[in-house]
């Protein structure tokens, strides 16, 4: 009897490891900037840094990107519906304003973490609300970059 070859999953390229999206919205070039009292003064290519560490460490493979454009972003996402296993993502401002990708989140069909760098819930009220928290497993906010490497374990876990 032939053995039937196992295919990846989608996400998943034979023979290599599980890829995960870590995707940034808007003004997250300007991390270690921009408001460091509030975002802290690491810049986005030390949280790139500790992404593609704890990646290793996990067993994933990170592809990690930044857009201060939300039509790339939603590119992105529906991107990675085929390309990913999961998907980490810190929409910035879109977080609070975004149909568009909470869609595109929704239509992924993969696993989501939301991250925020600060406590949403200890600034501005309209910073309370999330679109994005409607199509994700989980929400990390207020432990600056380490927020990053626990949705990274979570996902890990997840997929």
């Amino acid at each position: 009897m032939a053995q039937q070859r196992k295919q990846p999953k989608s996400g998943e390229r034979k023979g290599s490891l599980p890829v995960v999206y870590v995707l940034n919205g808007p003004n997250l070039n300007m991390l270690g900037l921009r408001e460091p009292t509030i975002y802290g003064k690491e810049t986005l290519a030390d949280v790139e840094k500790l992404c593609r560490a704890a990646g290793s460490r996990l067993g994933l493979a990170i592809d990690f990107r930044q857009s201060n454009h939300e039509g790339e972003l939603v590119d992105w996402i529906q991107e990675a519906r085929s390309k990913a296993a999961g998907i980490v993502i810190n929409a910035g401002a879109y977080t609070h304003t975004s149909v568009a990708m909470l869609d595109a989140l929704n239509a992924a069909e993969k696993p989501v973490v939301e991250v925020h760098l600060s406590n949403i819930f200890r600034r501005e009220s309209f910073r309370h609300h999330s679109y994005i928290s409607l199509a994700a497993k989980g929400v990390i906010c207020g432990f600056g970059p380490k927020g990053y490497v626990l949705a990274l374990e979570a996902l890990a876990e997840t997929i």
